[in-house]
């Protein structure tokens, strides 16, 4: 296990899932410069290593990560400017890394044991998959504070219904785990003693695939969602296509018809 400017840990396993484990227990894991920074850094760098299947996004605490650091932003307002270029700059740089956890090939889980609000639910709703713990709570509460989450809103609403987003967005209330699951924030609930190893298990099950296939099928997973009816299954049609004369999909559909454990090489 190595530490990532202490307040990101790494850890991979044997089986090829890397955890980016957020541990700034003092600012209740808040997306700060650093901490932005630091999870750009090391997703960018599973992003090319062939040994990292899955990328699970965890946290210490009682909080998986509480948004931007306010501290931070508030002491950027002695600047000459009252903190513009900053909070420009901090917006572009979260934005960034949301983009990136799409982007990248590697399916990104995030794993939930606590309070995601702000940026932090953005971060959640910003993942591939989210596994949640039952005591875990999520919320959009910029409102309450004259700060609209307005970046929040982007990963938000591409996953809920616009209702169920607005909802959020308008009264900065809290949410259970059950409701997040029920408007398709996240997609299971254990207990708190039970959510990392389930999220493990699942992680493990998806290392099992072609990563080729994965980063093919994630790409494709988002580009189509932006098309209209027509071009998304013309666009799909092609791809489905391309992955038909790849390596690993002649060898999986080999091992289902010869009733054997497909040899992935990953081409």
């Amino acid at each position: 296990m190595q530490e990532n400017s202490n307040i990101l840990i790494t850890d991979k396993s044997s089986d090829g899932i890397l955890r980016l484990i957020l541990n700034d227990l003092q600012h209740k894991n808040a997306l700060s410069e650093i901490m932005i920074n630091s999870l750009i850094e090391e997703i960018n760098l599973a992003s090319s290593d062939k040994s990292v299947k899955v990328i699970v996004l965890a946290a210490l605490g009682n909080v998986f990560c509480s948004g931007h650091d306010l501290k931070e932003i508030t002491s950027a307002r002695v600047n000459e400017d009252g903190g513009e270029k900053y909070f420009k700059e901090l917006f572009t740089s979260c934005s960034n890394l949301m983009q990136l956890i799409i982007n990248t090939p590697k399916p990104i889980i995030a794993e939930v044991n606590g309070v995601a609000t702000a940026a932090g639910c953005q971060l959640v709703a910003s993942c591939d998959l989210a596994i949640a713990s039952d005591d875990s709570k999520f919320a959009t509460p910029g409102v309450n504070l004259g700060l609209f989450c307005s970046t929040p809103m982007v990963a938000l609403s591409r996953n809920v219904s616009k209702k169920d987003a607005m909802a959020m967005l308008l009264t900065g209330d809290m949410i259970s785990a059950d409701k997040a699951k029920e408007i398709g924030l996240i997609n299971d609930i254990y207990s708190t003693d039970e959510v990392t190893n389930q999220t493990m298990k699942l992680a493990q099950k998806i290392a099992t695939k072609s990563s080729l296939t994965l980063a093919t099928g994630k790409k494709a997973f988002y580009a189509q969602a932006e098309m209209n009816l027509s071009n998304a299954y013309e666009y799909t049609s092609k791809v489905m296509t391309d992955n038909l004369m790849r390596d690993d999909a002649k060898e999986g559909i080999n091992a289902f018809i010869e009733k054997r454990d497909p040899d992935w090489q990953d081409n």
